[in-house]
């Protein structure tokens, strides 16, 4: 009798809870939705690794044919035609700064075949100077790869005065605004150098734009200015007539092209690390296949011996790094220069 009392009230304890039923079908079918379009994704992903590129690729130079955007893009476009098997075209569209260029890719079809050989002026400085820019280089580029870094030398004519940096930083001391410095334009890398240049060594030098290396180097030569931050390459003639002075160079350390020259740092100005650098991005959205390709190609041509050449002709330094390493590296020139460009009140209008 208890045990059965106790059946009685154990076993419905016991009893499976009748609920009504619920179909998963919906959950399964949003499941398998999403698998087949990953998977429709990553066979795309796949083939466009396969197949690229099957037509020609457009590398547009943010730049007037000749400077020295060109010296580096054509060369490496020669290499890419050949290990692509595509056509790898020049596409020179100067102005603004490398602005004009830089929109033009930016609203380009993401698929890999319009490229940008992106520079400091024109992917970290412009944007740190002026937010009025139509392009932002995190949201409107991927970047690809990073190609080479290439420090300036501080080139100076005769009738400056000085022959060694400190007594450079004396003259624009004591005579604030005589000195005039030339650049390649208005924010660019060697405009920001010469910006710098006032900042650390509390001086006041003139800023002078030109439309190009050409005319300012005219000037230079003839001494109506009397100081520009520049590839030590591109004059490298004069100073061995004696017609030009180096008195400093503005990478981490000192330039192959002239290793008795100091570098900023070691001549009294610490901190001055300045130049510019070049790099392939393309427009936000390009397939990771495409990017992934293209970094591989264009790492493998600069550590080829004749490129290898090429840049220790310019004194440049050539860099090897991931699209992610490279997207860091932007990042940080640009918190830098922005940075400088507080701190000094740099405006592109200067």
């Amino acid at each position: 009798m208890r045990a059965a009392v106790a059946r009685g009230i154990i076993e419905p304890l016991h009893r499976p809870v009748e609920t009504p039923m619920r179909s998963n079908r919906p959950l399964l079918f949003k499941a398998a939705a999403v698998l087949a379009a990953l998977s429709a994704w990553l066979g795309a992903t796949a083939a466009v690794a396969q197949t690229y590129p099957t037509k020609p690729i457009r590398l547009i130079v943010p730049f007037a044919p000749g400077g020295g955007a060109d010296y580096f893009a054509r060369p490496l476009a020669a290499k890419l035609t050949e290990a692509l098997g595509q056509t790898v075209l020049i596409d020179n569209r100067g102005g603004a700064n490398g602005a004009i260029g830089a929109e033009l890719v930016m609203r380009a079809t993401p698929d890999g075949y319009t490229l940008l050989f992106g520079s400091a002026g024109v992917i970290t400085i412009g944007p740190a100077l002026n937010p009025a820019l139509k392009y932002d280089p995190d949201k409107h580029f991927v970047p690809i790869a990073l190609i080479v870094v290439s420090p300036f030398s501080l080139i100076v004519h005769p009738s400056a005065g000085a022959k060694t940096l400190p007594e450079l930083i004396r003259i624009a001391r004591e005579h604030p605004g005589k000195l005039k410095y030339g650049s390649s334009g208005v924010g660019g890398a060697p405009h920001l150098a010469g910006e710098m240049f006032d900042h650390i060594a509390k001086a006041r030098t003139v800023h002078v734009a030109y439309k190009g290396v050409g005319p300012m180097v005219t000037d230079l030569l003839a001494g109506r200015i009397e100081m520009t931050f520049i590839g030590i390459n591109v004059v490298q003639q004069h100073v061995a007539a004696g017609r030009l002075l180096v008195l400093g160079t503005t990478g981490s350390r000192r330039s192959p092209l002239a290793p008795d020259i100091p570098t900023m740092a070691e001549a009294g100005l610490s901190g001055f690390l300045a130049g510019t650098w070049y790099g392939v991005l393309a427009p936000a959205g390009t397939p990771r296949a495409v990017v992934a390709r293209l970094n591989t190609e264009i790492n493998r041509a600069f550590d080829q011996a004749d490129m290898k050449a090429l840049l220790a002709k310019t004194g440049a330094e050539p860099a090897t790094m991931s699209p992610e390493q490279f997207g860091n590296f932007i990042r940080s020139e640009r918190e830098r220069w922005s940075k400088l460009a507080k701190a000094a009140n740099i405006k592109l209008d200067d």
